[in-house]
């Protein structure tokens, strides 16, 4: 249940024209909570909170009415809605976002946080994602979250979405951060996505209720991702991208940089080769995330990671001579299969018969468009 009266102080520090991010918590901290920094008189603000003279006046006038009415309609709300917040005073809060330069002074929530997300990877990457990304992102984020791992990412089309799923699929843990308000879905469509993250973790925003997905709100939103993480994975992305913006925020947190090659005539490709380029840790497997993140782990987790058995591909099943011959010519790239047909010198209804051997046997994927990838 919301305590309205406590986080009314909050949001009244946050409607402070003039306060950003960083200096809201900052006096939080120096003063012990919100209601004390409310409380205080201009000249403790200005000597012991740091602010100039107009800012600390600011802090005690406080917002205008209006604007006191928008916090009391917004309270009201999140009782209805049935939505928490976790300030940045709560053991919930995720303590690696509260090293950033900036941490948000509170997260509105759906589902819950918990001590597990401690452990967080970050899988990000493009919206208009290749179906081989997909499934990697799929395989890379399972392998994880059955590691232990929490997987945060952003919702989005793409390699969020396959991140998030990835996880729910080994029935770990997964972490929305979004770029609206936690009152809606974006994108709209990934709404049933949306509550079996909730029910598996949790969909955070920082964004006061009502506030549009727009453009501008990503790049701040990419912020408390790669915050919220031990390291930032990158599977797909173009050379422009918000991709790589989360990747350099990173990177400015002191978080690791994972990527994961491709074709260089692949315009998806073009990001995470560049990050490679620039340091970046390169990702052939799951272990080469694990690998450079066992050092920053906690002991207790550490033991487990190592005491867990091998992540190992499942032996392929026994296949007679000619599912052989149209699995060889499979890869991780699309197939159609009147390309598999002229390859295999097979009758059509022949290769249509092994395809759904193999489609059975869950060596293979088929694709909207009669194309086929191996799994």
């Amino acid at each position: 249940m919301l305590n309205t009266a406590s986080l009314r102080t909050w949001f009244v520090l946050r409607a402070v024209r003039g306060l950003g991010d960083a200096t809201v918590c900052r006096l939080v901290q120096a003063f012990g909570s919100p209601e004390a920094v409310l409380a205080v008189s201009a000249d403790d603000l200005r000597n012991l909170g740091g602010l100039s003279n107009s800012l600390a006046q600011a802090v005690q006038r406080g917002p205008d009415r209006e604007t006191q009415q928008d916090i009391d309609r917004e309270l009201k709300a999140l009782e209805r809605l049935r939505l928490s917040v976790v300030t940045y005073l709560d053991v919930c809060y995720p303590p690696r976002l509260k090293t950033i330069h900036d941490p948000p002074p509170f997260l509105y929530m759906g589902g819950e946080l918990s001590e597990a997300d401690y452990h967080a990877v970050a899988i990000v990457g493009a919206r208009r994602a290749t179906h081989a990304g997909r499934l990697l992102t799929e395989q890379l984020s399972q392998e994880l979250a059955s590691a232990g791992f929490t997987i945060v990412s952003g919702l989005a089309r793409g390699i969020d979405a396959a991140a998030h799923r990835g996880a729910l699929a080994a029935q770990g843990r997964t972490v929305a951060v979004l770029g609206c308000g936690i009152d809606r879905t974006y994108p709209p469509e990934h709404q049933t996505l949306r509550k079996q993250i909730e029910s598996n973790g949790a969909v955070v925003a920082e964004l006061p209720l009502g506030t549009y997905p727009y453009g501008y709100h990503f790049p701040r939103r990419n912020r408390i991702i790669s915050g919220m993480c031990l390291g930032v994975v990158v599977t797909e992305a173009e050379i422009q991208s918000g991709s790589l913006i989360t990747a350099r925020l990173a990177a400015e947190q002191g978080r690791e940089v994972f990527a994961v090659p491709g074709s260089v005539k692949a315009p998806n490709s073009r990001g995470p080769n560049s990050l490679i380029k620039q340091g970046a840790k390169l990702v052939e497997s799951v272990e080469d995330i694990v690998e450079e993140l066992l050092p920053q782990l906690d002991g207790p987790f550490r033991e487990r990671l190592k005491g867990r058995a091998p992540l190992q591909t499942v032996a392929t099943p026994q296949l007679c001579k000619e599912e052989a011959t149209i699995y060889d010519l499979l890869s991780h790239e699309p197939a159609h299969i009147d390309d598999l047909i002229a390859k295999a010198s097979l009758a059509a209804a022949d290769v249509a018969a092994l395809l759904l051997s193999l489609e059975l046997k869950n060596l293979i994927r088929q694709l909207p468009g009669h194309s086929y990838l191996r799994l």
